[in-house]
């Protein structure tokens, strides 16, 4: 088994912009009620399946519980969602305990799709899974103790292991984070714990000063592993959520090359300001074709949008913005 390669959605940059990264013009691509049962569908994970794609969607119903769903679309922007969440068998663990699944990422490594959510278990850990699929998953052990979200795992090992970032945190609304790496042999333990990036100083680069996730799977060029994040400030409304870039060595991926001062994207748009959650940019799945980027972005907690990006631009303007 091979992950395919299809034509990713795609609109060129609006006539007289400048900008880095530009949105759809009909964004959102997924409403909140898209399945009966959902008060909100955002923050999920798509991939190249077959003729065309599949989707991990969070999506919450109306008592706001927090479930994954599977999902199918041929064009990556008109989708067809189950209507019920996925039921995971066991994986490499009898213990596949749940009390909540969201934030989801997917990414293909070697035979099968492979899924990472924040999993209630005790508190927000990372929950690992799989796939051949997209009809039939199987749980794996949790990564790491409670509390940690934000799970992402590299599309290939490296050095002869399976790499994950995530962002250790607390059980609440997290005031904090930085982004880790983690290895493992196996997809079942996990350690060699290493600090990637911190939150940079208010007086630096403030969009970014009080946490940062990592957003979708790793995209792996030439000159490194290009890392689409989100950061977050504490304003006097509270959080705000934006996306920014770095660029991490491909050997090393503890040593970032570059990284962006300016967010890349940051709530601007009636959906990103107003919702469930406003002032949300939260970026979790890309899909590449040459140097084209699409990336799949929760708005406001509420909805699914996408914004588009060359490749080459944006690690040329990371390197000319770089903090």
């Amino acid at each position: 088994m091979t992950a395919q390669s299809v034509m990713i959605p795609w609109q060129d940059r609006p006539e007289g912009s400048n900008d880095i990264m530009w949105r759809f013009s009909e964004n959102p691509i997924i409403n909140r009620y898209a399945i009966p049962t959902s008060n909100s569908i955002f923050n999920s994970a798509v991939i190249p399946f077959e003729d065309g794609f599949a989707g991990v969607f969070r999506c919450d119903n109306k008592a706001v519980q927090m479930n994954i769903f599977a999902g199918f679309s041929k064009d990556g922007i008109n989708w067809e969602i189950n209507h019920d969440p996925i039921e995971m068998k066991a994986g490499n663990t009898e213990m596949i305990e749940s009390d909540y699944k969201y934030d989801p990422r997917v990414t293909f490594i070697e035979d099968r799709y492979w899924i990472t959510w924040c999993n209630g278990y005790n508190g927000p850990t990372i929950g690992i899974g799989y796939t051949f699929d997209f009809k039939e998953f199987f749980q794996c052990e949790n990564a790491f103790l409670p509390f940690n979200r934000n799970g992402v795992l590299f599309p290939e090992k490296i050095n002869g292991k399976y790499a994950m970032l995530s962002r250790p945190s607390d059980n609440g609304h997290t005031p904090f984070g930085d982004i880790y790496i983690s290895y493992s042999p196996d997809m079942k333990y996990w350690g060699e714990h290493r600090c990637v990036m911190k939150v940079t100083p208010f007086e630096d680069s403030a969009w970014q000063c009080t946490k940062i996730g990592g957003g979708p799977v790793p995209i792996k060029t030439e000159e490194g592993w290009l890392l689409f994040y989100h950061g977050v400030i504490n304003t006097c409304r509270g959080f705000r959520y934006s996306m920014g870039a770095a660029l991490l060595d491909l050997e090393d991926p503890t040593k970032v090359l570059y990284r962006t001062k300016p967010y890349l994207l940051a709530p601007a748009e009636v959906y990103e300001l107003t919702g469930d959650v406003p002032n949300v940019v939260f970026p979790c799945a890309a899909l590449t074709e040459g140097d084209k980027v699409t990336v799949y972005y929760g708005a406001a907690d509420t909805v699914v949008a996408i914004a588009f990006g060359y490749i080459s631009e944006i690690i040329d303007f990371m390197k000319k913005n770089s903090i």
